[in-house]
């Protein structure tokens, strides 16, 4: 399993706590084997789920121009006609992505183009699902502009235990959508803000893969 560099320095953490606590149980409780394995477990099991968490999957992404692929893996949770008064201040089509903490927190780019607006927001950590966390929490916002000219906005989003949000792009960037956005760490939630005239290829409920799932086509069919 590759990790993400994200994790690197979580995992060692974690990895020199969990040997500091259970040494210290085998030596205080050194005639409590039932403790002792209750402890071990725990920790064995701990140690799993944050190497799990860092998981980066390599996944070979086929460029396309007129799609608009997930940013993220995760649950979609809204499509809706939306106002949008961060950066178009007219309406859009939302639709907003819910990642668990099993889920991969690696970001990807969703279409093609450049960077043309990139701004970092101070915010809560409300519930990632609830809608008003979108314009309340702690939040990046990216808008990306194809070579049609076509716009479209990405937030990430954190959440109620998320407490970090790595944004890898600035504006003008040029970028593929087989790049890396970003990551979040612990539970959080991408929106994606699209022109009213795209097709969306989704609904609510559906599982999708971050760089994958095709969540729009840009171009009316």
């Amino acid at each position: 399993m590759i990790i993400h560099k994200q994790g690197i320095k979580i995992i060692l953490v974690f990895l020199i706590l969990l040997i500091i606590v259970n040494l210290a149980s085998s030596h205080f409780f050194s005639e409590k084997k039932a403790l002792n394995i209750i402890v071990n477990s725990f920790s064995v099991l701990l140690f799993t789920l944050i190497i799990v968490f860092f998981r980066n999957p390599k996944r070979t992404v086929k460029e396309n121009e007129f799609f608009v692929f997930s940013p993220a893996d995760g649950t979609v949770v809204t499509i809706e006609k939306v106002q949008e008064d961060e950066y178009f201040n007219d309406q859009r089509i939302q639709i907003s992505i819910f990642m668990s903490i099993f889920n991969v927190h690696k970001n990807w780019i969703p279409i093609s183009g450049q960077i043309t607006y990139a701004k970092y927001h101070k915010g809560k950590y409300l519930m990632a699902h609830l809608p008003k966390s979108s314009v309340l929490n702690e939040r990046n916002s990216i808008v990306i502009k194809n070579k049609k000219n076509e716009e479209i906005l990405v937030k990430q989003i954190a959440g109620l235990i998320a407490r970090r949000i790595v944004c890898n792009v600035k504006v003008n960037d040029n970028v593929h959508q087989d790049q890396e956005l970003g990551f979040i760490k612990f539970g959080s939630r991408l929106d994606v803000f699209l022109p009213l005239n795209s097709i969306v290829k989704v609904n609510i409920g559906d599982k999708v893969v971050g760089g994958l799932t095709v969540l729009a086509d840009l171009i009316p069919e």
